[in-house]
């Protein structure tokens, strides 16, 4: 067991530490603020502390985790080896940068409490963030300072009891609409006939009439061939459900309708399943309760598992939300239209309320690309293996967002970087 001395034991300094040394890297930790006990120890110990003792192994500890609220915070970006660092700490710490302060930083979304420039739908953007301005959205800092730390300490004490974990991949599959033009009601279908020809789209026109037709697939409808892919690499997958109203950004079929509610039972009864929060639903609470109450009688199981549609995660508010109804899980923290680490780390962390100072029962699952389209895709298929490989360094848990409609024979290149995702990982995956 790591003994920790500080001054003083707060609520952020219990979180981080926890979550750094022994969520990230197996390693049990305690605190103490008694010199006495700290001195006693003789098993493996550090320091948390402006100035150290002695020569004990010790961190110069920033102020960021002994305050409370939110204020300005100052940075120098600097690069610790190759890993960009922040809150630099000086020559009388063991090491250069006060990553538990850098850390709470990132994973606590300290900056998107501050005043931000949203953008049409309200979202908080990645071009605001430290990480995108500063070149490291693309890396798991947080899991790259921790496991550097380990390095470090081992040399001190090469005791040190640090359980392994296993890196493990997540496909999430986004099911804003489970159809592309089945089951979707006649003045639905005439609406979408007459779109068609009005935006000159002749061959979604003819695509739509052969299905309806019944002469091809409905483009949409692959659940059979993920439930064949997932057999075939010995994986799963997890499903998120739109199920809320049809509106304006919300176009599933009805809930109402025997087809989905086979489908969605059909799927969790092989699968992990969650609620697609609707875009409605981030404005008003009492929609998330409906919608969550209708995946429940559906399934017949309990719902904790909660995506925001259009990645419409505001913070704190949304996750306030979701505790009040009892989700214990969100797979919302990411980008939608950019790939990267939003809260700088490839591992599942608690979410902390800076506004109230606790750490939360929500368990945050962070994803760092999700398929919209809108991503270029010269780009993509390098750049997504890339981070892939960061986070199979770190023993961390990759997740990625698609589609349903990713095995289309619309997106080849898409459903090639599917199928190679499972491929590469599915067999390394731990369930």
């Amino acid at each position: 067991m790591l003994l920790v001395y500080t001054k003083t034991i707060t609520p952020r300094l219990r979180y981080t530490f926890k979550h750094v040394l022994t969520r990230i890297l197996g390693i049990s930790i305690d605190f103490t603020t008694k010199i006495e006990t700290f001195i006693a120890h003789n098993e493996v110990k550090m320091s948390y502390v402006k100035q150290p003792l002695g020569d004990e192994f010790s961190v110069r500890s920033h102020d960021l985790l002994f305050e409370q609220g939110i204020g300005e915070v100052e940075f120098s970006i600097q690069k610790w080896d190759n890993t960009p660092c922040f809150f630099p700490t000086g020559e009388k710490s063991s090491i250069p940068y006060d990553i538990f302060a850098a850390s709470f930083y990132m994973l606590s979304r300290y900056e998107e409490y501050l005043p931000y420039v949203k953008d049409e739908h309200g979202r908080y953007t990645a071009e605001e963030s430290l990480a995108f301005k500063n070149d490291f959205l693309t890396t798991p800092v947080v899991d790259i300072w921790a496991h550097k730390f380990l390095e470090i300490i081992l040399e001190r004490f090469p005791d040190v009891v640090s359980e392994k974990r296993v890196f493990e991949y997540k496909p999430i599959i986004n099911i804003p609409v489970a159809y592309a033009y089945k089951k979707r009601g006649i003045l639905r279908t005439l609406g979408g006939f007459a779109t068609d020809i009005v935006r000159l789209k002749f061959s979604r026109f003819i695509e739509r009439f052969a299905v309806l037709l019944g002469m091809r697939d409905d483009p949409f409808d692959n659940f059979e061939t993920f439930i064949a892919l997932h057999k075939k690499y010995q994986s799963k997958a997890y499903y998120f459900f739109q199920i809320g109203d049809y509106a304006t950004n919300d176009h599933n079929i009805s809930i109402y309708k025997n087809v989905f509610v086979r489908l969605i039972k059909n799927v969790s009864d092989y699968s992990k399943v969650g609620l697609l929060a609707s875009y409605a639903s981030f404005s008003e609470i009492k929609k998330l309760k409906i919608e969550k109450k209708r995946l429940t009688t559906t399934i017949n199981k309990p719902v904790k598992r909660v995506r925001q549609h259009f990645n419409m995660l505001n913070v704190p508010q949304f996750y306030r939300a979701l505790i009040n109804l009892e989700f214990t899980e969100d797979y919302s923290m990411g980008y939608r239209d950019t790939i990267g680490f939003r809260a700088g780390t490839c591992s599942p962390f608690y979410f902390y309320d800076i506004g109230m100072e606790i750490q939360t029962p929500l368990k945050v699952n962070p994803f760092c690309m999700q398929y919209t389209g809108d991503i270029e895709s010269e780009i993509f298929p390098n750049e997504i293996m890339k981070m892939a490989t960061e986070v199979q360094k770190v023993n961390g848990t990759f997740v990625a967002v698609f589609h349903n409609v990713v095995l289309s024979e619309r997106n080849m290149e898409w459903k090639e970087l599917y199928v190679n995702l499972l491929k590469a990982y599915s067999n390394e995956t731990h369930h």
